[in-house]
């Protein structure tokens, strides 16, 4: 008798699933706690709260503090040292994940577990499937800008790498990628090579060798899309001689990746003059993706938040191609899947899967004025189905790799109910830009003060590359900078309109009440050489984060003197605010 064929992967059942976990989410969420606590109830970190044996969330909630990723971080470094003992779970962590470093300029250790990789392939699955329905697509390829960095072993011995490597070095994954219909186009020699600027020549190269059968094109950033396509600019006539002649560019020199690709480049001068008339008839490179690559339905990666800035330039490559946001998480797990992949992703909401964690939710609304009391006492946190639509939030997290009312540190807007579990929307970061009087600007703020200021470069045809800030506290007052990077060259009267627009435009009632009277100095704008953020993320690839995983820290402070230095280094041009007189 023939072994029982692999149970295909129904998108319909996964939906069907997904509604029935979403129903009841409280009752979900005390089972998923349950099953978190009674796994884990001997380790050392959960007997000293003497929770002693109980697993409903009020004891829990009672016994456990909240803590963020400082607190735990002996406790984490014991164990990448090799500690024998069960400090945050039972089964023992065979694999730490390492944080980009991006937002705090410093990376973290997180634990990992096959339970990770498991959320990760029900996340995949699930918005997948509910892509599926609005966005069918055929047996194709996908044309990934995916890079695992090097995984190394910590000195007791785990592995340890970026998340996204932990997963893709998975067998789940190509597994999940497969039953998906969207393997990607490149080879493992390509996705796993040491030089990612080698990697993403040759992930250009196969999807414009695959160019026909490409379904999707996808990266875990919106940012590593936008990078790669601005490379291809630079690049396109290389491309075309490769395929031309069949012989791979010199550029190419690692061993592994050109026997990889050697397998793959046959002379092919038919297709070589199809993408050079192409690449030549097209106007500052507008739609470029949609004539490449005839049969993409969307372009797929994670555009909320700090990638947002992205979207103009993305939907300029994109020409009629929607973009879709991919699903919400982070190097600590997931939390949300992007259900309704019909929303443009400024607007992009995600479903909590009750089932993947223990969700909390610490409320933001302000309570009394922040000079009504001496003390003020932080709200507690509610549970995942006791949010209220139109609120922001915190997010904590329990999960089944060892944090415990693990505070994550971003804030989520409430905008609706999936069933019983809420969709969220992303925010901003909590407590990215710091205070210097009684101003509170979020990464937000931030964002919208750069898109008002970026807009009065359109009229000379230029646009903000990207952009970063610092506060300076190095006199008295202190005050904001904020450093551009302009694809050429614009007028001083134009950039000092921008650094006056950018100052005006923030709008926190504490930072205008203390520009006025001269409590935060003027604004300054500094205007950087071309390269500049290319430098800062070729520091951050040395450290041996990954181009898919690089987000550009939006403010950067002291202990990211490295980045500091670039920033200091490459300025052209610099101009103060005369907003506030």
């Amino acid at each position: 008798m023939l072994e029982e064929a692999e149970k295909r992967f129904d998108p319909e059942e996964v939906i069907a699933e997904f509604e029935a976990l979403t129903k009841d989410a409280k009752r979900v969420q005390v089972e998923t706690l349950k099953k978190i606590l009674k796994e884990n109830s001997e380790t050392e970190y959960l007997k000293k709260w003497g929770l002693d044996g109980k697993t409903d969330p009020e004891s829990y909630c009672s016994c456990v503090p909240l803590v963020t990723h400082k607190d735990l971080e002996p406790l984490i470094q014991q164990i990448a040292d090799g500690s024998p003992h069960p400090i945050l779970t039972a089964k023992p962590i065979t694999t730490i994940t390492l944080s980009s470093g991006t937002t705090q300029g410093k990376r973290k250790f997180v634990p990992f577990n096959d339970e990770l990789t498991e959320n990760t392939m029900q996340i995949y699955r699930t918005s997948y499937a509910f892509r599926n329905r609005e966005f069918p697509i055929g047996n194709g390829k996908a044309l990934s800008f995916i890079y695992g960095s090097k995984q190394f072993k910590t000195k007791g011995g785990l592995l340890a790498g970026t998340a996204t490597t932990n997963v893709y070095r998975s067998e789940q994954f190509k597994k999940t990628m497969k039953d998906m219909q969207t393997p990607c186009c490149s080879p493992d020699e390509v996705i796993f090579g040491p030089d990612f600027q080698q990697s993403l020549y040759c992930h250009l190269l196969c999807g414009l060798i695959f160019r026909n059968e490409i379904q999707v094109i996808s990266s875990t950033f919106a940012h590593s899309i936008v990078h790669s396509f601005r490379c291809f600019e630079l690049v396109w006539e290389e491309l075309c001689s490769d395929i031309k002649t069949g012989t791979l560019s010199a550029r190419i020199t690692d061993p592994t990746i050109r026997t990889a690709m050697a397998k793959m480049l046959k002379p092919d001068p038919e297709l070589a003059d199809k993408i050079h008339e192409k690449c030549s008839s097209l106007t500052n490179w507008y739609g470029l993706i949609e004539e490449l690559f005839p049969n993409v339905k969307y372009i797929y990666g994670i555009m909320t938040g700090s990638m947002e800035p992205y979207l103009k330039k993305l939907r300029h490559y994109a020409g009629g191609i929607p973009l879709l946001s991919a699903d919400y998480g982070s190097s600590e797990g997931w939390i949300g899947a992007n259900v309704n992949p019909t929303r443009p992703p400024e607007m992009a909401t995600f479903a909590v899967l009750p089932n993947i964690g223990y969700f909390e939710f610490i409320p933001l609304r302000e309570i009394g004025s922040p000079e009504s009391a001496l003390v003020r006492v932080e709200p507690r946190p509610v549970g995942l189905t006791d949010v209220e639509v139109g609120e922001e939030y915190e997010v904590v997290v329990t999960s089944f790799a060892g944090l415990y009312r693990y505070r994550l540190g971003d804030v989520v807007k409430v905008v609706g109910f999936h069933n019983s579990t809420p969709e969220l929307q992303f925010v901003c970061r909590r407590n990215l830009m710091p205070t210097i009087n009684i101003d509170k600007n979020t990464e937000k703020d931030l964002q919208l003060s750069v898109e008002a200021a970026a807009k009065l470069l359109t009229a000379e045809k230029l646009e903000v590359v990207d952009f970063t800030s610092q506060v300076d506290l190095s006199s008295e007052p202190g005050h904001y900078v904020i450093f551009w990077e302009v694809s050429g060259d614009a007028s001083d009267e134009i950039l000092q309109d921008c650094c006056n627009c950018l100052d005006s435009t923030f709008v926190d009632a504490g930072y205008v009440s203390s520009r006025k009277v001269q409590a935060i100095g003027p604004l300054e704008l500094k205007v950087l050489k071309k390269g500049s953020f290319q430098k800062i993320l070729d520091h951050y690839v040395g450290l041996g984060s990954t181009l898919n995983q690089f987000k550009t820290p939006r403010c950067v402070g002291p202990v990211n003197q490295t980045v500091l230095n670039i920033l200091c280094n490459n300025v052209v041009k610099s101009y103060m605010s005369g907003a506030f007189g």
